[in-house]
């Protein structure tokens, strides 16, 4: 288990300190987490969880607007040139909170997306919990009273 503070910049911008303080892009994240491609992101309402997926998904590269899929429950970012030769020509973020039933993920094709072999970023996990893979990242994002965030990665 690895924590980190999660920060904003002078221009609001986010970026990791390690235990030793030191600066670190938000884009280390994939880094940090070998070959693994799923990641599950777990935290109160307004924790910054699609704050930082719209962080993560600009440095990976992406051009398209990163919003919470809340209503669509999956959006697919599109990646091109070196971009997409690195993680894949497109990422999946999903926000499964108004997913009521398991069936409704299997009915929008979550399994698909999920076995795709691309990444995928997936708000509020414990609604499909029995359809995810063993070998995925989990990160809990905590607000602390100072309006920075914790970070912890599993």
């Amino acid at each position: 288990m690895n924590t980190y503070t999660l920060k904003k910049d002078e221009n609001d911008a986010l970026f990791l300190l390690n235990e030793k303080n030191e600066r670190q892009s938000v884009l280390s994240l994939l880094e940090l987490t070998g070959n693994k491609k799923i990641f599950a992101f777990y935290g109160q309402m307004g924790a910054g969880k699609t704050t930082f997926l719209k962080q993560l998904c600009s440095e990976m590269g992406t051009d398209d607007v990163v919003n919470s899929p809340t209503f669509a429950i999956v959006n697919v970012y599109e990646l091109e040139g070196t971009n997409a030769q690195r993680f894949g020509a497109e990422l999946y973020h999903f926000d499964c909170y108004r997913i009521k039933d398991i069936r409704e993920a299997q009915d929008f094709g979550a399994e698909e997306y999920l076995y795709s072999g691309n990444y995928c970023f997936i708000e509020w996990p414990e609604m499909i919990d029995a359809l995810l893979p063993d070998d995925l990242v989990k990160i809990t994002i905590t607000p602390q009273d100072n309006g920075d965030r914790q970070l912890t990665i599993e």
